[in-house]
């Protein structure tokens, strides 16, 4: 029922000056959606922020796509306003105390349990995974009923890197990576490890991926979401993001190690 208190309530009717510059950053672990620009490090890409900047232009506003370091940062910086957007997060019970989250969600990301291909073991709900060690991105959600249960249930380590999971997997440190099925696909071809990890065929989630505005950013404005929302779902129905997540999986791919 809380999808219900997402659409936008806001600050409407205060004069303020528009907004010129958005700035937004995301989680740079999560190509080809989103991750830190090699030619330009302080700087993300990735089909996410492709979409948006599509979405924006026609609106008057630049975007300023930051690489504010971890994840779970990012967040934060969210949370106390120094960041006007995060460009893709899952609806959870707190995130929603700080950040509004733009209807309809940009797309939909199923998250698996990863685990080497032998040290293969049986997945059909999410009980199957108490008594095992798994490993994730400090503050990662995959919504809100796994993380729910994840917390009274499962044994899961936050770590900073998703390379430094898999890792902890081969070496036997932990029994599964949790990471969402699409970026744990590039990042292991990337790595070279395809050949070593296999998701699991049930999904532990499949939740809705948003964009969304700090409550505190002075950009946070009724009239820019409903313009946004409206330039959203022209695009996410028109089947645009899935021909950018073709163009950037390719581009990163490709980049020089």
């Amino acid at each position: 029922m809380f999808l219900v208190a997402l659409v936008v309530l806001g600050k409407a009717g205060a004069a303020e000056p528009a907004c010129e510059t958005l700035t937004v950053s995301g989680n740079p672990e999560y190509p080809p959606l989103l991750w830190e620009d090699p030619r330009n490090p302080e700087h993300l890409t990735g089909a996410a922020t492709a979409l948006l900047a599509e979405i924006l232009e026609p609106l008057g506003v630049k975007l300023e796509v930051q690489s504010l370091g971890s994840w779970a940062r990012v967040q934060r910086l969210a949370r106390v306003g120094e960041l006007d957007m995060i460009a893709g997060a899952f609806i959870t019970s707190e995130r929603i105390r700080y950040m509004d989250y733009l209807l309809p969600p940009f797309t939909r990301v199923p998250a698996s349990v990863w685990v080497p291909k032998d040290q293969v073991f049986e997945y059909r709900h999410w009980p199957d995974l108490q008594g095992k060690q798994g490993v994730t991105l400090i503050n990662n959600s995959f919504g809100q009923g796994f993380d729910r249960y994840a917390e009274k249930h499962l044994q899961i380590v936050g770590v900073r890197t998703i390379e430094q999971s898999f890792a902890m997997a081969l070496a036997g440190r932990v029994d599964y990576v949790l990471y969402e099925r699409l970026q744990g696909q590039v990042k292991l071809q990337r790595l070279g490890l395809a050949e070593k990890f296999i998701a699991l065929d049930v999904p532990v989630s499949n939740e809705g991926l948003f964009f969304t505005f700090s409550k505190s950013s002075k950009c946070n404005t009724f009239e820019l979401r409903e313009r946004i929302a409206d330039r959203l779902y022209i695009l996410t129905n028109s089947g645009r993001l899935d021909e950018l997540v073709s163009e950037y999986t390719a581009r990163y791919m490709f980049l020089r190690p």
